[in-house]
């Protein structure tokens, strides 16, 4: 091990560059489908002994000193998000005569976006470093800041948070409901860099000490949250999940939306199955309804008769709001409505935050003199929601929807019991195909479920389609490209251990614990090398 880290140490420029490139694309087969965790033990410890080897010269300022650290953090983290990310190509394709050209800036220009936060993570790191297990510390600290931070600037993407590395199954989940993201993205990197320790043979002792705490208090606090005795729910409610897998190239074919149409209706009104009782909610996905139900009044009709007494249907559509069609005043908004039994449109959210070239072109002005356009095949350009608000079933069980990628916001999605018993997410990865894209997506809508102890129903156009319980554990599900409803029995119980606003402070008092003890760990080298 002594001999391994001091070859990495040794490495300089391209060979550098390429082994913290490998790491980070190495530690991406921890997220799912893939769920092998074990190589962040080697990933994390590689990148370790990188920045033991990452100097420059302190006389040459602080940004000189800290380049070389940054530039192995953002060489891991563009190996990781290229390997996280390619999948996002796949929505170019679908329409590959109007959006090919556009391939290599998403599929390569993202990763090199999102590399600047690994970077940085480095970086901070560096400022912190010691040659113990202080420089452990400190790794957990930046790359805690970095993932806090990819959450909000530049409107967010906390796509595949290192956390999510420790979480891939419902024993493993539990300890996000203390922590939140914050604190499991800096305590999941703390463990996997451990390991470093091996090779220099200080504090190995503690190191291992503390893993095992750790280790032990993640695997512990999951056993016994998920054998717990819960109180039996006082409510419950019977729920229809639609999975119409409609081929996105015929999406909006205006040939075609009676038939997509006549799909969802059928898939709604079937008998239900397995003794299930008929269903009080059925769930669409995200932008099922082919066409304005403005313009078609007739399917609101056909939907009032299809709906029995005290159903409701929320179905994910394109809602139009202003003048004429030719109105340049006029808004379109990706959204939910709440259908009632009568075919009344009983309540509506507004998606509010919108994928920025999916849904919106930002700086519109400005790109689109240059001809860019937004890169996602649909109707329209979107317009963002005001506000999000809970919607109201006929039994008083309040539901609040996330369209698409809002769910994999920790902060966005913050429910408790005053707000809303059920989380609901409705979406469309048909533009991924069966790649890893959907499951990573599922798995961060299931980890909002554990970290607000409340429900999940999740619709999804060609899958991953699920029901999932309080505590993370899947009740039923629809897998990629199946077409069909599932039927369950969702009983209706607040399992949060903590508030969101707790977990947030929990997990920035971890992030600080990190940043005080590598703190002290280099004060204390520096006044020892004095």
């Amino acid at each position: 091990m002594k001999r391994l880290a001091g070859r990495i140490i040794l490495l300089w420029g391209w060979r550098r560059a390429l082994v913290a490139f490998l790491a980070g694309a190495l530690a991406v087969l921890a997220q799912a489908p893939y769920d092998f965790f074990a190589v962040c033990f080697v990933s994390f410890p590689l990148l370790v002994w990188l920045l033991d080897g990452a100097t420059g010269e302190a006389s040459d300022g602080w940004f000189r000193h800290l380049r070389p650290a940054f530039a192995v953090g953002w060489w891991f983290g563009f190996g990781y998000f290229l390997a996280g990310l390619w999948w996002i190509g796949s929505a170019l394709l679908i329409e590959a005569d109007s959006f090919a050209w556009a391939l290599p800036f998403a599929v390569v220009g993202i990763p090199l976006a999102l590399a600047f936060f690994y970077g940085f993570a480095t970086a901070v790191a560096r400022l912190l470093w010691s040659n113990d297990i202080g420089r452990i510390a400190a790794l957990a600290f930046g790359f805690g800041l970095a993932e806090w931070l990819r959450d909000f600037l530049f409107t967010g993407f906390p796509w595949n948070a290192v956390g999510y590395a420790a979480m891939p199954v419902p024993l493993l989940m539990q300890s996000v409901s203390v922590t939140g993201m914050v604190g499991i993205n800096a305590l999941a990197v703390f463990v996997f860099a451990l390991p470093a320790l091996l090779a220099a043979r200080r504090h190995v002792r503690l190191g291992g000490a503390l893993a095992a705490v750790l280790v032990a208090a993640h695997v512990g606090f999951g056993y016994v949250r998920l054998a717990a005795k819960v109180e039996p729910a006082t409510r419950a409610i019977d729920v229809r999940i639609v999975q119409p897998a409609v081929d996105l190239s015929e999406k909006w074919d205006p040939s075609v939306p009676d038939r997509i149409f006549a799909t969802l209706m059928g898939l709604s009104a079937k008998a239900s199955e397995n003794g299930h009782a008929k269903p009080q909610l059925i769930l669409w996905p995200e932008t099922s309804v082919p066409f304005f139900f403005a313009e078609r009044p007739d399917a609101l009709t056909a939907l009032g008769e299809m709906l029995g007494d005290g159903q409701t249907l929320i179905a994910g559509v394109v809602r139009e709001e202003g003048g004429s069609a030719e109105d340049a005043d006029r808004r379109y908004y990706n959204s939910v409505v709440a259908i009632d039994d009568k075919g009344q449109i009983a309540d509506a959210v507004d998606k509010v935050h919108l994928v920025p070239f999916g849904e919106y072109l930002p700086f519109a002005d400005l790109l689109g003199r240059l001809g860019l356009k937004q890169l996602v095949a649909g109707p329209t350009t979107y317009a963002a929601g005001n506000e999000r608000h809970p919607i109201a079933l006929p039994s008083g069980i309040r539901v609040l929807p996330f369209i698409c990628y809002e769910v994999i916001f920790p902060d966005l999605v913050a429910v408790d019991a005053t707000s809303a018993e059920l989380i609901v997410n409705v979406t469309n990865d048909a533009w991924f195909g069966d790649t890893p894209g959907p499951y990573q997506h599922f798995r961060q809508a299931q980890i909002r479920a554990v970290e607000n102890g409340v429900p999940l129903l999740r619709a999804a156009n060609n899958g991953i389609s699920a029901v999932v319980d309080p505590r993370g554990r899947i009740l039923d599900a629809l897998a990629i490209d199946a077409r069909g409803a599932i039927d369950v029995h969702v009983p209706i119980s607040n399992q949060a251990i903590v508030s969101s606003s707790q977990r947030r402070i929990n997990g920035l008092m971890i992030l600080l614990l990190f940043a005080l003890a590598a703190l002290t760990m280099n004060v204390r080298q520096r006044l020892r090398a004095n």
